[in-house]
């Protein structure tokens, strides 16, 4: 096992004595309401708040006390949290399971910087990949790079999965107020055939370029839709093969395979084995991005990432945002046995934001052993999910306000809106301010009478309220903001990763299913009835989906 988790985990998250004082300290706070802390101290909204980098972070409206953030920062300590950072920027081979560093860091580095991993500074490979990119971006936007029959290239269809595709559409979908808007861009990622064909359902070929990203050049379903788009393409080109080299380019690490497929290796994009798909958008992944919004914007956005990363990496931890907010997901994690987290981002551009975390935070920490394989005591990864407000507001709001569940809320806005209209911002920002005081001091039962309620409405229009939010502020969406939010998530969740002693960064999840899927898949395929070794559930659906496919 590698020295630096045999340092930093000596002993279970539930056996360290931070862990224990933060049982007992629960004990004595459960039942404290935030009405009687923020009138206990009448500057708590003010001190509670924390900014950097452009980002400001209210966290009063939680359900700590000095005392416990205190404590939360003596266990980020006793957890080795410094030590973790540490190797992690150093380049050290943290996931632990796949023997890979975990540098996505890097890839946002300035150029006159050194990330050393097995001996060498990548900084420069790093560079020279976002270089080729930058100029290929400027052919495709600027109309030099002209598709097979001459014409330009107004749309752009990134085919990955995953990392591969949750990204760029996330970045896309985020930062569309920047991007050309003499072009189109789609994103297809599903193996149903739908996605593709909606895709592609208005697009001319002979104007349509394709990015595969794919690391291997493998992968099932993003290589099923790279072969369709291979066929739809020359179909609308005459059939002509030479057409492909001029209509896809790949973002692989594979270029027998992607020879293979017809693209000229000139046109792939390198990225690295020390980048994980959830954390890759800044990578050659990012080429969708980088396409749709220019070169300056985009390495705006990985000026932002960068700029996170050296806040966590060097502010202290009762300053550091990332750090904050991950133990205070942990807290409710683990002490109030909250099983979900909501996002709700105050700006129609992070519509796709939510789904972005949901990879990030779910696929990081959704681990059941520790970084040692021995199992875990206590939960670990929550769920992640949300919807823009305040469209969320008049679906599920009504239960983080009266449901039964606890649900910590993070709520994200900015100052200055992209799009001006009327007073639709300061409606907008009214309902953040409203939906955090709301959830945070709820409405008595003698404040629903003094309303002249009827006595037996009151029960139905009292909210308890002492429901947990941050809020995030900044002043305006932009490249550089978009990068730092990513980066703030991404650290929080390594926070989080490191206080559980778990490997945020290996998947083996994801795997089993892929397997049984390639067996499955002859099975359904095969003109022979097939001989079937599945469960009896299994094998029936399988039997049944060949009766129903074959009276289509």
């Amino acid at each position: 096992m590698a020295a630096h988790v045999e340092a930093i985990n000596k002993r279970p998250a539930g056996k360290r004595q931070a862990w224990k004082d933060l049982g007992a300290h629960y004990k004595k706070i459960r039942a404290t309401h935030l009405r009687s802390l923020f009138a206990d101290d009448p500057k708590r909204g003010e001190q509670m708040t924390a900014e950097a980098v452009g980002l400001y972070l209210d966290y009063s409206k939680n359900l700590v006390t000095g005392e416990t953030i205190d404590l939360l920062i003596g266990l980020a300590h006793e957890s080795g949290l410094e030590k973790h950072i540490d190797t992690m920027f150093r380049g050290e081979k943290i996931n632990l399971t796949e023997k890979r560093a975990v540098l996505h860091t890097a890839l946002r580095a300035p150029r006159d910087a050194s990330v050393i991993v097995d001996g060498e500074n990548v900084v420069p490979k790093v560079h020279a990949v976002l270089d080729r990119m930058a100029d290929f971006a400027n052919r495709l936007r600027s109309g030099e790079w002209k598709g097979h029959t001459g014409k330009r290239i107004r749309n752009v269809v990134n085919v990955g999965i995953g990392g591969s595709d949750l990204g760029p559409v996330m970045a896309y979908e985020a930062l569309r107020h920047y991007a050309e808007p003499a072009m189109t861009f789609r994103f297809v990622s599903n193996v149903d055939g739908t996605d593709f064909a909606e895709a592609v359902r208005d697009l001319d070929p002979s104007e349509t370029l394709f990015i595969v990203s794919s690391k291997t050049f493998t992968t099932l379903e993003t290589m099923t839709n790279a072969q369709t788009a291979r066929a739809w393409s020359l179909a609308g080109l005459g059939n002509d093969e030479k057409s492909i080299a001029k209509h896809f380019v790949a973002v692989s690490t594979n270029a027998p395979e992607v020879a293979k497929f017809g693209i000229d290796t000139a046109n792939m994009f390198e990225f690295w084995d020390w980048v994980g798909g959830r954390y890759s958008m800044s990578s050659a992944i990012g080429l969708s991005t980088m396409v749709a919004i220019g070169p300056d914007n985009f390495r705006e956005m990985l000026s932002g990432l960068h700029q996170m990363d050296e806040h966590f990496r060097t502010a202290p931890f009762e300053r550091n945002l990332p750090v904050l907010m991950g133990l205070l997901a942990v807290w409710y994690n683990d002490f109030f046995d909250a099983q979900t987290v909501a996002v709700l981002p105050y700006e129609q551009y992070l519509k796709r934001f939510p789904a972005y975390l949901q990879q990030l935070t779910m696929e990081s920490n959704g681990k059941h052993v520790t970084l040692n394989g021995k199992k875990v005591a206590h939960q670990t990864g929550p769920i992640y999910w949300g919807e823009p407000g305040t469209n969320g507001q008049h679906s599920f709001y009504q239960l983080i306000h009266q449901g039964t569940r606890l649900i910590p809320c993070d709520f994200i806005a900015f100052a200055q809106p992209l799009n001006p209209v009327g007073r639709h911002h300061d409606i907008l920002i009214a309902n953040v301010c409203a939906q955090a005081e709301a959830l945070a001091f709820g409405k008595t039962a003698e404040q629903v009478e003094a309303e002249g309620t009827p006595k037996w409405l009151v029960p139905h229009r009292v909210f308890e309220g002492n429901r947990p939010s941050n809020t995030i502020l900044a002043e305006k969406l932009t490249p550089e903001i978009l990068g730092k939010l990513v980066a703030l998530y991404e650290h929080s969740v390594f926070t989080q990763g490191a206080i559980w002693g778990i490997d945020s960064f290996d998947q083996w999840g994801v795997e089993l299913g892929k397997v049984l899927a390639q067996r499955i898949i002859p099975e359904l395929e095969s003109e022979a009835e097939p001989t079937l070794a599945h469960d009896s559930s299994t094998n029936n659906l399988i039997r049944r989906y060949r009766r129903l496919k074959e009276n289509a």
